[in-house]
């Protein structure tokens, strides 16, 4: 997907050793020629990585310059050394760059509890300081960078036209699997040349991710790595967004992670569907999520799914433990919009139809209608194959 670096910015993704294979780039660096705003939404799990804890640190930030990533390494579970491996991380790429140390964040992913090359890191860091650029070459190689066992690249952007102007929003994601809410094994690099302050930037983020890359899962195991980044330089022009501009921009950065968040599951280990979950007729969005969630990790509903079978029955119990109080009476469910149960009860449907419309379609959508309220909520997940199982019974073995 050819898309539009926003002003001020330089990347490059070059292959420093950390993968085994020379032809995939394994270090990213994104260069803003200017101070950017700084915002970050990471990992709610406990168990968190080295990057994860330097850059909640230093997020919201008026002045950042820098994001570093490498790929095949989660730098996660290391302790001390993990710790000075990522300051020294930030330190390499900010004189790489003609920037404070303060002025740098870093990312990490790859496997758990192996300490990072750091000599590795070290002269991939110079290799990118010297290949930066902002064309379409420079923006596939640093997004193919921050990938693992990704199969395709995760990029999107939009136009955003506010009074002063127009400015750019670019984004790059990763993830495949051990991808659950709050958030998951991802990682998202956002670029925009629009003017935010840091706690308006901090916000318009928490907002976007909050219904989108919460929003998915694919086994609903939390990383220790997983990370939101957003830089804003401001190099478009005018004063920091607020009132119907700052809105315009918030709709384009829901935008662009709904994109992102959603080619994740889409690329899910072994998935031979994306399931869209829509959760309807709620008492509040909290009650509609804890639906949502516990239906997209159930493994029953993922394994009919991935056998084409419209065994509603699943999903309906799935909803009935999520911990939220309903009426089963005013519950209806349709897969692929055809209507299977509906107020307590089974709907005729022909089962050979329906199932053959989940066989013949990568995209399966699970609508299901609840009549405590208004509050809707949409997920997404995917099957759970044998090929799943296979890719990650063996990971580091």
């Amino acid at each position: 997907m050819s898309l539009q670096v926003p002003q001020g910015f330089r990347l490059a993704g070059v292959h420093c050793g950390i993968k085994r294979n020379p032809n995939k780039p394994d270090l990213t660096l994104v260069v803003s020629d200017g101070p950017a705003t700084a915002a970050g939404v990471y990992t709610q799990n406990l168990v968190f990585a080295a990057p994860v804890a330097l850059n909640r640190q230093r997020t919201p930030s008026p002045a950042m310059r820098l994001i570093v990533v490498n790929s095949g390494n989660a730098n996660a579970c290391t302790g001390e050394r993990g710790m000075a491996d990522a300051r020294q991380m930030a330190r390499l790429s900010a004189e790489a760059c003609g920037a404070k140390e303060s002025e740098a964040l870093v990312l990490s992913t790859g496997v758990i509890g192996t300490f990072l090359p750091m000599e590795n890191i070290a002269a991939g860091i110079a290799a990118a300081a010297k290949s930066l650029a902002s064309d379409e070459e420079a923006f596939a190689s640093a997004s193919r960078g921050i990938l693992t066992t990704d199969t395709v690249q995760k990029v999107s952007g939009r136009r955003v036209k506010f009074s002063g102007g127009e400015a750019q929003l670019t984004g790059m994601a990763k993830g495949a699997a051990m991808i659950g809410p709050n958030m998951a094994t991802m990682l998202c690099v956002l670029m925009t040349d629009a003017p935010l302050s840091p706690e308006t930037a901090q916000r318009s983020l928490a907002a976007a991710v909050d219904v989108t890359f919460n929003c998915i899962s694919v086994e609903g195991h939390m990383s220790t790595n997983d990370t939101v980044l957003m830089l804003a330089n401001g190099a478009a022009g005018g004063m920091p967004l607020a009132g119907a501009d700052l809105a315009a921009f918030d709709a384009a950065l829901r935008e662009v992670c709904t994109d992102l968040a959603r080619a994740i599951p889409s690329d899910g280990e072994g998935a031979s569907h994306l399931i869209t979950i829509d959760v309807n007729g709620c008492a509040d969005r909290a009650s509609a999520r804890a639906i949502a969630k516990t239906i997209a990790e159930s493994p029953l509903v993922k394994t009919a799914i991935a056998g084409a079978d419209p065994n509603w029955g699943r999903v309906v119990s799935a909803a009935g433990y999520s911990g939220v109080a309903f009426d089963p009476a005013g519950v209806r469910l349709l897969i692929n919009g055809f209507p299977l149960y509906e107020r307590g009860e089974p709907l005729p449907f022909d089962i050979k139809q329906v199932s053959s419309s989940i066989r013949e379609n990568r995209d399966t959508s699970v609508e299901i209608f609840f009549s405590e309220g208004t509050a809707a909520l949409r997920y997404w997940t995917t099957d759970l194959t044998a090929e799943y199982v296979r890719l990650n019974a063996d990971f580091t073995t």
